[in-house]
């Protein structure tokens, strides 16, 4: 299948659509876009929850209509489709590697910024959760979540000063989930990466500046 014959439904302050921009980037193609205004609550109309029940982005649909949502799962059939430069992995360790360090980014990273700001953002009282159903914020978490991200950094902080990627030798959809973390946790929430931790500075100076970062 054409990537051209594809759609991206996403919005450009979305972390997680971000994630999916650069993925694709990095494959050097291009899929039509498809902004889902998040800040007008058109996630939540009729229209796009026919496409995505759980109400947020990024989806990609198929040329047969086809509804892909999550992000590992669009990363997923974008490289099955396109499958060079690999981005998560080559060879069965590889691949697994790719996968691990891409989740612990996602959950002791990304979910901890994502928790952060959920709670505490005005404009989200009551929707402390993304998807369908309606949650208070518990303003509590919100100094968890800063502890998160500070052992986020510092673990891999720890993790760089060994490879020159997230998961290993080679630039992956691992470090894209953590160059969308930084950023996040950098804009969404004031928490920048600590000058002591160079090592994971010099990684995100890295990733930041390839061409894909802007997408």
């Amino acid at each position: 299948m054409s990537v051209d014959q594809l759609k991206l439904y996403h919005s450009p302050g979305s972390p997680n659509a971000r994630r999916v921009r650069i993925f694709i980037a990095e494959k050097n193609v291009t899929i039509p876009l498809v902004t889902v205004d998040l800040g007008n609550k058109e996630q939540r109309s009729d229209s796009y929850r026919a496409i995505n029940p759980r109400q947020v982005v990024p989806t990609l649909v198929l040329a047969d209509g086809t509804a892909i949502g999550e992000v590992p799962a669009i990363f997923r059939y974008i490289e099955e489709v396109v499958p060079e430069p690999a981005l998560l992995g080559t060879t069965a360790s590889e691949k697994a590697q790719v996968t691990m360090w891409e989740r612990r980014v996602e959950l002791e990273g990304f979910a901890a910024v994502m928790e952060g700001v959920r709670n505490v953002a005005a404009g989200l009282k009551g929707r402390a959760l993304s998807g369908p159903h309606d949650y208070e914020q518990i303003p509590a978490l919100v100094e968890r979540s800063r502890q998160r991200v500070a052992n986020f950094y510092a673990d891999f902080n720890a993790r760089l000063t060994k490879v020159p990627f997230i998961a290993g030798e080679g630039f992956s959809a691992a470090d894209i989930t953590a160059l969308a973390t930084v950023d996040f946790a950098t804009k969404a929430f004031n928490s920048p990466i600590p000058a002591e931790h160079t090592a994971l500075k010099a990684w995100y100076d890295k990733v930041a500046a390839r061409p894909s970062a802007s997408a």
